[in-house]
């Protein structure tokens, strides 16, 4: 059974969308704060995070980017759900990191849907993920004189190439400005580029797209 975390400071449609959820088949635990909902996450990680934007203490977007800073909230399928539905508030959730971006109100069937369908990207790309590592293992033996390199150049600029190393190693776009010394939105125009460029549509995808391909960040690959 697939557990959902639910994060909203409305109650009423909490228990809502808890008792849809239920009715079919998932098991959901609703929370009321995205501080609290922090925590939760740390003890016990869901299979997918459906939250709010606009909350006390700590908004949606503060939630997701902090969730994508942490190794087991990196590829968590992450929905919000916003009475904020200009196309700012949109462009910003994706680039907090959320997967996808529901106006309220809405359509439980949509929602339910858009559930279902990261659910099941998500199981597609940690079945690849085991599949290549078992593949990984067979041949390791027999090419551990020789170690394995990428199978084919990345088409990017340098601005680029450096947002990829650091996108594959789990960072967000905000840490990315941080570190590469650019602001979040140039950091998201470059990961669009990069996700155009070799024919991706997010993260998740981006990083099983470096695993597949034998991409290591340059720490790794000097080690």
């Amino acid at each position: 059974m697939k557990r959902i975390l639910v994060v909203d400071d409305d109650t009423t449609l909490r228990m809502a969308l808890t008792r849809y959820l239920e009715k079919r088949g998932y098991l959901v635990q609703d929370i009321g704060s995205a501080v609290e909902a922090l925590a939760v996450f740390e003890q016990d990680p869901p299979d997918l995070v459906v939250s709010d934007v606009v909350m006390p203490e700590m908004d949606g977007f503060e939630f997701c980017r902090r969730l994508r800073a942490t190794r087991l909230g990196q590829l968590v399928p992450f929905i919000f759900l916003s009475s904020r539905g200009e196309v700012e508030d949109r462009v910003q959730g994706h680039s907090m990191g959320a997967d996808d971006y529901l106006i309220k109100p809405f359509e439980p069937r949509e929602l339910l849907a858009k559930i279902e369908a990261q659910l099941e990207r998500s199981r597609r790309i940690h079945t690849e993920i085991v599949r290549l590592m078992q593949k990984s293992g067979v041949s390791d033996h027999a090419t551990a004189e020789t170690p394995a390199l990428p199978t084919m150049t990345l088409p990017l600029t340098p601005a680029e190439e450096k947002v990829f190393w650091e996108v594959i190693q789990g960072y967000t776009n905000k840490q990315i400005g941080d570190r590469l010394f650019v602001s979040p939105r140039t950091v998201q125009t470059h990961l669009s580029n990069i996700l155009s460029k070799l024919q991706l549509e997010n993260r998740s995808q981006l990083v099983r797209f470096a695993f597949e391909h034998g991409y290591k960040p340059p720490t790794e690959q000097s080690s």
